[in-house]
């Protein structure tokens, strides 16, 4: 999956507290995260991640393409660009994504004019799952953490250079931008590491819980992740949490 190219907004930097922060104010949107050329310089850094029960690995038709994470006994939250090819699985509850945990498959898609999307899973499937925020859960300057499967450095066969083991990074919160559709997103620069192809859907988590669905990145220095927190109602009423 390639990635797009995000273009830094101009933030506020009296802005303090995302929950202030609406889909009106953010910037222009960019393209999701697998329409750009590849990048010109080596991604993500970061490590390996050692606990991450809710996490999910997206498939499409069979091929890995994004990440993700369960939030329900039979719920996934993910990325609306990631699920637009259909055939949609999930390895559920594993840090690698060739083996272990659970299989399940893409029952029913339910998608947000922002770049969010919940699918419902054939089974019940029984882990920790992920807790989302609330406006308030995440402010500006906050080292917060993304996740995901996505590619390591620069190729040109993009699948073939995703880790193969879930990742982890710090990124530091900047302000408030505008997803891939549009919608309200938490924009964040790089700390030890940068979002790339294949972390599409994955989450950010502040002190442990999701407050972002990731949606855009420039591969380099800035990431933007669909502001969680700003659509609780949408995914309550869905999925219940």
């Amino acid at each position: 999956m390639r990635i797009a190219r995000l273009v830094p907004a101009a933030l506020a930097a009296a802005a303090t507290v995302l929950a202030l922060l609406s889909p009106a104010a953010t910037a222009a949107p960019q393209p999701p995260l697998q329409d750009a050329p590849p990048p010109t310089t080596q991604i993500i850094g970061g490590g390996q991640a050692s606990n991450a029960p809710w996490a999910a690995r997206l498939f499409s038709q069979g091929r890995e393409t994004c990440s993700a994470t369960i939030i329900a006994p039979t719920w996934i939250l993910t990325a609306k660009h990631c699920v637009t090819g259909g055939g949609l699985s999930f390895r559920i509850g594993s840090l690698d994504q060739h083996s272990g945990g659970v299989v399940a498959n893409g029952a029913q898609t339910y998608t947000h004019s922002s770049d969010l999307a919940l699918v419902r899973l054939d089974r019940s499937v029984q882990t920790t799952y992920s807790r989302l925020g609330n406006p308030g859960s995440v402010s500006v300057g906050q080292s917060v953490q993304v996740w995901g499967w996505g590619a390591t450095s620069q190729c040109g066969s993009e699948a073939n250079c995703q880790s193969r083991y879930l990742k982890v990074a710090n990124v530091t919160v900047t302000g408030g931008c505008g997803d891939a559709y549009g919608g309200s997103a938490i924009c964040a620069r790089r700390g030890n590491g940068i979002t790339a192809g294949g972390d599409s859907g994955g989450p950010m988590t502040a002190n442990g819980i999701q407050v972002g669905v990731a949606s855009t990145s420039d591969r380099q220095t800035t990431t933007a992740y669909t502001n969680v927190t700003a659509y609780r109602s949408w995914i309550q009423s869905i999925a219940g949490v």
